[in-house]
Order: C-alpha cells, then sequence, then structure tokens
C-alpha cells in the first residue's frame, strides 16, 4: 500500500501542494494563527473527502498521509491519523451549512469573520463530536465567540442542554423593560435550571437549598451564566426601621442591572411573585444609580405551572422571571444534606480562631 501510493503520480503531486500550503500556513500563522489552520483544515477536509471519493487509494490512505506530513512538518501536531479523521468529520458536520458556505463563498480573504473559524479547533471537535444537528451547533459556535468560553465551560454548557433551556423561563419582561434589555435579560434566564451539583435531600427547603448553592458560588454563577457578579446571601435591606432581607443579590456586568434572586423549595404559588416585587422595587430605590438599568427579578421554584405564572405576572410592573430548578441526584429523605451550613463553617473557623 505504501510504496503504492509513494509511487503514484497523481497523490505524489497532490502531496507536493499540500507541503507548500502548509508552509504558507507556517507563514501566515504568526499573524492570524487560529483562523488560517482552520481554514486549511477546512481545505485538508474538503480535499481528503474528494480524494477518497474519486480515487482508489484504499483503506490505508489517511495512515500513509498523516507518515508523510508528519515527517515533513514534525513540529506541527496536527497530523495525526486521528485528528485527520476528524478534520474530515468536521469538514463534513458543516459542509451541508448553507450559511456556512455562503459566508466562504462571500468572504475569501476575511476568514477571521467566519464564525467557525473564530473558535479554537479542540473547541470545534467538542462540537461536532457531541451534536448532531449543525443550528444547534451554531448555537455553541457564537455562544464561544460570545462570552469567551474555555473547552471545560463549552463541555459543561452541552452537557447541561443549555440549547434547550436559555430563553425559556416565563417572564414579563416585553412589557416591563425597553426592548434591548428586554432580549438580553430573557436570554440570561435558563429553564430549569440545573442544581445537579448540590447534595440536598428531595425535601430541602430554602436554607439548605440557599446554603448549598452559596457553598458552591462557582458552580452557581457558571450555572447562572456570563455576566453575573455576586454581591451577598440574605442581603438586608432597611426600610424605615423595618428589615428584609433577599436570599441573594447579583450585578450582572452586561445588563447593567441589579437581580435580585429568591429561592423557593416548592412549586410556584403567586404571592411568590408580590414578595419578589416588592424586593425589585427596594432594590431600584435604594441601590440603584442613575447609571444602572431597572433591576431585574428571577424566581427559581422546584416547579411551576407556566399558565398560573403567565397570570400572576401579567399585571406585575416589575420585571421579573420564573424558572424552575432540577436535581436529579438527591438524597434519600432520610439523610439530611451533607453539606455544611454558613453558620456550621463559621461556628467551626471561631472555634479554630479560640
Amino acid at each position: 500500500m505504501k510504496q503504492a501510493l509513494i509511487q503514484n503520480k497523481a497523490y505524489s503531486n497532490w502531496l507536493k501542494e499540500l507541503k507548500q500550503k502548509v508552509r504558507l500556513v507556517q507563514i501566515k500563522a504568526a499573524v492570524k494563527v487560529n483562523s488560517e489552520l482552520l481554514r486549511f483544515y477546512w481545505e485538508l477536509g474538503r480535499d481528503i473527502v474528494d480524494k477518497q471519493k474519486n480515487t482508489k487509494w484504499g483503506d490505508g490512505f489517511l495512515k500513509q498521509l498523516s507518515q508523510d506530513l508528519s515527517s515533513t512538518f514534525p513540529d506541527m501536531k496536527g497530523f495525526s491519523k486521528r485528528n485527520l479523521e476528524l478534520i474530515r468529520k468536521w469538514y463534513r458536520f458543516w459542509s451541508d451549512n448553507t450559511l456556512i458556505a455562503k459566508q466562504l463563498a462571500t468572504q475569501t480573504e476575511s476568514v477571521h469573520i467566519i464564525p467557525i473559524f473564530q473558535i479554537p479547533w479542540w473547541h470545534n471537535v467538542v462540537i461536532i463530536t457531541k451534536i448532531q444537528n449543525s443550528d444547534k451547533a451554531f448555537f455553541y459556535v457564537n455562544k464561544t465567540i460570545q462570552n469567551n468560553w474555555s473547552r471545560s465551560v463549552l463541555t459543561h454548557h452541552i452537557e447541561n442542554d443549555l440549547f434547550k433551556r436559555e430563553g425559556k423561563a416565563v417572564t414579563n419582561f416585553e412589557s416591563t423593560l425597553p426592548a434591548p434589555q428586554s432580549d438580553l435579560a430573557r436570554e440570561i434566564l435558563k429553564d430549569p435550571y440545573n442544581f445537579d451539583f448540590l447534595i440536598l435531600t428531595e425535601k430541602h427547603n430554602e436554607k439548605e437549598l440557599e446554603n448549598a448553592l452559596i457553598n458552591h458560588v462557582t458552580k452557581f454563577l457558571l450555572e447562572l451564566g456570563v455576566g453575573f457578579s455576586y454581591i451577598g446571601r440574605q442581603y438586608k435591606l432597611e426600610i424605615n426601621g423595618d428589615e428584609f432581607f433577599i436570599d441573594l443579590l447579583f450585578y450582572h456586568v452586561k445588563l447593567h442591572c441589579h437581580v435580585v434572586v429568591e429561592l423557593k423549595s416548592v412549586k410556584f404559588k403567586p404571592e411568590f411573585a408580590g414578595k419578589l416585587n416588592f424586593y425589585v422595587s427596594a432594590v431600584d430605590g435604594i441601590l440603584k444609580s442613575e447609571q444602572d438599568n431597572p433591576t431585574v427579578g428571577i424566581l427559581i421554584c422546584k416547579s411551576k405551572n407556566n399558565t398560573v405564572v403567565e397570570y400572576t405576572l401579567k399585571d406585575v410592573h416589575k420585571p421579573i422571571g420564573v424558572s424552575e430548578y432540577i436535581i436529579t441526584k438527591n438524597l434519600p429523605n432520610e439523610f439530611k444534606s451533607s453539606l455544611p451550613s454558613i453558620e456550621d463553617i463559621e461556628a467551626e473557623l471561631t472555634g479554630m480562631e479560640e
């Protein structure tokens, strides 16, 4: 097989052209490493598909190609047989996508504006190996670009099916916020929120849920999404001598507003929205500056009836969204949550200091 391919004139000529392309890519890579490399991968994937379809080079073609390219370019790590197979798979995945085809046809020089060329190669690999639908894949490509996701964060969101959950909460944003902010506010909400990183019993209460989320605040922020900055839990508002406590308070750097989060370990009830509406109004009156946009409220419940939520929010004049949360790995009810509370941790630290 090896000798036959080496002596094949068509293969030798194509290999010579391919090596010249690699050298050109190496030069351009100093300026546009990722986009130029991925453009080359795209052309390589197209050529591999074409050669395997229209020649009789046999099943050992990719192995031989890998050996030839790796020996000529030993410092380049992308010519293993496995990576050549991924390049072929990547090309096949996107080649039928009409948007990508149109962009490639009209933007031959400005490859850096084509979305799949803007994210690193191994981000691309994660997407095409975990997703079958190109429209869904495109969602994750654009989210990676917008939020500068690492590969691990991208993997997390794919495995937790962000595509199906983002923007699905029931809200009144359209009637309570101006169009640009209402659209962005809707995008930051998910339904349901996935709290599988928590260890709780099925019959946990709000305090257990709140403590657990704050003990895992990094994972909680990851689940909330990009832009949330944590301010505090049981945040105290003092109003003319009366004290009120917000479960969780955040500031969203893209929305430029405070976000009040209330947690309920039971099914949604209309009165929950009234309390949250009061908290949102209070934050607007006490904490909101002239530069801030209107405060947004998020109510996260164990379950909800969407129709009941819609009727409840219909005449509420503050922007509120209602979502569910899921925990699929609950402990048996006879076990208490294994997570220590904030109070337990503080008590233990106090004891150590003494």
